[in-house]
């Protein structure tokens, strides 16, 4: 954006949220936008952590993330394979209708079928079935002790509503298929959608039958897109909006500075790391023809050896990043140092590494990336590029706004690519079974884009998610994350520091997996 431009968008933005000052309104400024009012459509932080204002889990997490009761009330294990769930009584839906088991039964049923993107919290579940209007069964394909958490994103939706408005299926963002669902919502959350104007704004109102308390004061929620890092500083500063993420880096001392608004900092549970095709026969985007070098565990580890991570902590993250060596990190149930050792950043190594493979003089290939995701997200693949050409690696980096990034590498358009992962359940397990485990069509390995594969992981896996007994399922966790780090299965990056910036007006809850709560916000 132009700086000429600046102040006419500040203007539009300032019309735009002019509201009563008695509304207690709270006005957000985001770099990017949830893609869908849909609630099963795409499993990203940022489009739960939206439309968790307006839906509701079964089971959900508090302002310390532990696991607290929302549409059910209790569950207990009735056998090692079946869970029973009590319903929570007298909750209604927005547009009035009242929630029972039968809304249960069909939320689980839609995100386990054709189009979802959350298929990964249901892919162990065999059948779920209601025993009354207020009483579900959840049946497991095994044990499965940590079934709770593992369904505390999975978002509840009035049957009625969706069978009425066309919206039985999710949003299939890998085909581009649309429905109801994408711009209008009907959950049972504290917040009711008002008005949905993709990559505009969005209004939240309170929701004033919510069943439960809404700790904070704010009645209307304005949500707005601003891609530009300096505009999004800006109206900030000018009071356009009260609350923004991410701050960019160079901004932080800014921003605390100014009198006018603070910026709340804290360690992320999300890791950022870099993914390979090892499946195809020839590698997309490249001049390498009939071969993958992917598939050879030497070419793999060359590009781990090539990046300098310490310089993109330093040079691109300036400082607000943790290194990593594994796809989850600490706070997440199941981490432990000892297999989160990187490899030695050695071009040299690399290139002796990328000679055995038979390419002595590299090879070229694209590097999809978002750049309105994670912080510094194209500026990092830049960095990436540039250390991999030390090692004769042309790479050109083709970096898009969120909005056709995911759908691309959702349907595995891609050789080479950026992503991020947050474990829902903040467990191990989550990471292992979303990223890691060999694809299936239950939505086992649904975001192993690379169709990375080990039958010996797999088997830790399956493992992992029966054992009770901490010690021996840490033991399992920590051989599974060895096999990968042994495969060369992913390239891990590091670990993002959260930066909100927000306004001396508000108050609000910043928590480690970057969700943003509306409940919990208040206007002074």
């Amino acid at each position: 954006m132009s700086p000429t431009s600046l102040p006419r968008f500040l203007a539009a933005v300032a019309a735009a949220v002019a509201l009563n000052a008695a509304a207690q309104t709270v006005r957000i400024g985001n770099q990017g936008d949830a893609l869908s009012m849909d609630p099963h459509s795409l499993n990203e932080s940022l489009q739960l952590s939206v439309t968790g204002n307006v839906y509701e889990p079964l089971v959900g997490r508090d302002r310390n993330l532990a696991l607290t009761p929302m549409l059910a009330t209790s569950w207990r294990a009735t056998s090692p394979t079946v869970w029973r769930f009590e319903l929570r009584r007298g909750v209604r839906f927005h547009d009035g209708t009242s929630f029972t088991s039968d809304d249960v039964v069909f939320s689980f049923g839609r995100a386990a079928g054709e189009g979802s993107d959350v298929k990964t919290f249901v892919n162990e579940i065999k059948d779920v079935r209601a025993l009354d209007s207020h009483t579900i069964e959840i049946e497991t394909r095994a044990p499965f002790p940590i079934l709770p958490g593992v369904i505390s994103q999975l978002y509840i939706m009035s049957r009625k509503w969706c069978e009425e408005n066309q919206a039985a299926r999710p949003v299939d963002r890998r085909k581009g298929v649309e429905n109801s669902s994408s711009f209008r919502a009907n959950g049972t959350g504290p917040f009711v959608l008002r008005e949905r104007q993709p990559n505009v704004r969005t209004v939240f109102a309170r929701n004033g039958t919510y069943w439960g308390r809404i700790e904070g004061n704010a009645a209307e929620i304005v949500y707005t897109p601003i891609g530009n890092d300096a505009t999004r500083v800006a109206a900030l500063l000018s009071e356009q909006i009260d609350v923004m993420e991410p701050v960019p880096l160079q901004d932080v001392a800014r921003i605390n500075a100014s009198g006018k608004a603070r910026v709340m900092q804290g360690p992320e549970l999300r890791t950022v790391f870099l993914g390979l095709d090892q499946k195809r026969d020839e590698l997309l985007y490249s001049n390498v023809k009939g071969r993958n070098p992917f598939k050879d565990r030497r070419v793999r580890q060359a590009f781990y050896q090539a990046i300098d991570i310490e310089g993109i902590r330093r040079g691109v993250m300036r400082g607000a990043s943790t290194p990593a060596a594994t796809l989850i990190g600490p706070g997440i149930a199941g981490f432990d140092t000892a297999f989160n050792q990187r490899p030695a950043f050695d071009p040299d190594n690399a290139r002796r590494l990328l000679g055995e493979a038979g390419y002595p003089n590299g090879f070229e290939v694209t590097l999809n990336c978002p750049n309105d995701r994670y912080v510094n997200d194209s500026e990092i693949c830049q960095a990436v590029a540039a250390n991999l050409a030390r090692i004769g690696v042309k790479v050109t980096v083709a970096a898009e706004t969120k909005g056709t990034y995911f759908p691309r590498v959702l349907k595995r358009d891609t050789s080479f690519y950026m992503l991020a992962w947050t474990p829902a359940t903040y467990d191990a397990h989550n990471t292992l079974n979303a990223l890691v485990r060999c694809v299936d069509d239950k939505g086992g390995g649904q975001f192993n884009l690379g169709n990375y594969c080990n039958p010996q992981v797999d088997d830790r896996i399956q493992r992992i998610q029966a054992e009770t007994e901490p010690l021996a399922r840490n033991a399992l966790i920590r051989e599974a994350f060895q096999l990968v780090a042994a495969d060369v299965g992913y390239l891990p990056l590091h670990q993002q520091a959260l930066a909100w910036g927000v306004s001396n007006k508000v108050e609000l809850v910043q928590l480690a997996d970057n969700f943003m709560p509306f409940r919990y916000m208040s206007v002074k």
